[in-house]
């Protein structure tokens, strides 16, 4: 029981590693190119307004944060494309294990006996 646990708490921190690095590359490296094709738009501060700050009510403003939405749909993306390239793999392995031939099994003796009554009779024959 105990390895299973260390396996669960490495999967869990190395999920958490490969978590920060995706979103890295989506904020840092793809969405710039995204930003820069589409005419100069920072997906971070791209918004729907629904309503406007209003100072004297000291009520905040409404938005649908769309920019923010598309980053974690692109994360999510690769990481779901990271996983199923990897559990691919596994399993690919896994078949190339069991693929291994396995030996025949032996004869029982009731086919043993048969096999030699049949024989001699082809010898008398």
């Amino acid at each position: 029981m105990r390895g299973n646990v260390v396996d669960l708490a490495v999967g869990v921190i190395i999920g958490a590693a490969f978590g920060k690095i995706v979103t890295s590359l989506v904020t840092d490296i793809v969405m710039p190119p995204i930003g820069l094709i589409t005419g100069g738009i920072d997906f971070k501060d791209l918004k729907i307004h629904l309503k406007a700050a209003d100072a004297v009510a000291k009520t905040p403003a409404v938005d649908i944060n769309i920019g923010n939405f598309i980053n974690i749909v692109i994360e999510f993306l690769i990481v779901a494309f990271s996983i199923f390239i990897i559990v691919k793999g596994i399993n690919a392995l896994k078949k190339k294990e069991e693929a291994a031939p396995a030996a025949p099994p032996e004869p029982t003796k009731e086919e043993v006996l048969l096999t030699e009554i049949r024989d001699l009779l082809a010898k008398k024959a």
